[in-house]
């Protein structure tokens, strides 16, 4: 990243304020659908303001096994991050490691510019969000560019404020209990993934390399391999 692009992200980050968080939480067993207001004033330009409207979709939480997160934390991190890493193999049992994942969806996006103060579009803005009685939506102020990182810090704090509801479900339905050295929901994503590719040989690469991810390659390559040859044959 140079130096411009560095500025610009931490310049984006430092100015970015969640005026109206959503009430909801992030659905812990499937996608949510993320109602995002973004208020932001164009550069160089006073009392012009753009308000950007659109669905942030975020994808079902994956639990990450400390094995398969250690592999990525520790790539271009020095002795620190691998004594952390140390620490984490030792208590394993009692680590609850979550992965989010969001796409934003442009169909829904629109945006429109006013002449305004910023904080009355923010105030009206805000008022019309929270008259919707929508648990799913969000208003942000912003800076203009680059303004998809004012989104991404929006979804950090859906994601701690979900967090401990998404794990206390999963725990209720018993998704962090270990199977073979595995969380249970690992493996039934596993077996899921087996299935689809079974279904559409266009998945097989995919699931290649998610298993490589979570370490698990081996205890399943006589079966991927089957699959691989079963595929040939259609």
């Amino acid at each position: 990243m140079n130096e411009a692009n560095t500025f610009d992200f931490w310049y984006a980050v430092n100015n970015t304020e969640v005026v109206l968080l959503p009430t909801g939480h992030l659905e812990t067993f499937g996608t949510t659908v993320l109602h995002y207001h973004l208020v932001s004033e164009l550069m160089d330009t006073v009392n012009q303001i753009r308000v950007r409207e659109g669905r942030m979709k975020a994808g079902q939480p994956q639990i990450v096994t400390p094995e398969a997160y250690s592999e990525v934390i520790l790539e271009g991190f020095g002795e620190e991050a691998g004594e952390y890493v140390d620490w984490l193999r030792e208590h394993e049992k009692d680590i609850r490691i979550l992965q989010y994942g969001y796409a934003l969806k442009q169909e829904s996006f629109s945006e429109h510019i006013v002449t305004d103060d910023i904080r009355s579009v923010v105030d009206r803005v805000k008022s019309e969000a929270e008259s919707n009685n929508d648990p799913l939506s969000a208003v942000v102020v912003g800076v203009d560019t680059p303004w998809d990182v004012c989104l991404i810090k929006l979804f950090r704090e859906v994601i701690q404020h979900s967090a401990q509801t998404n794990i206390q479900e999963l725990e209720k339905r018993r998704m962090f209990d270990d199977v073979r050295g595995l969380p249970r929901a690992v493996r039934d994503e596993i077996e899921a993934e087996f299935l689809r590719a079974s279904r559409d040989s266009s998945l097989i690469a995919g699931l290649a390399a998610r298993l490589q991810a979570r370490g698990v390659f081996e205890e399943y390559q006589d079966r991927f391999f089957s699959l691989v040859k079963a595929s040939k044959r259609q």
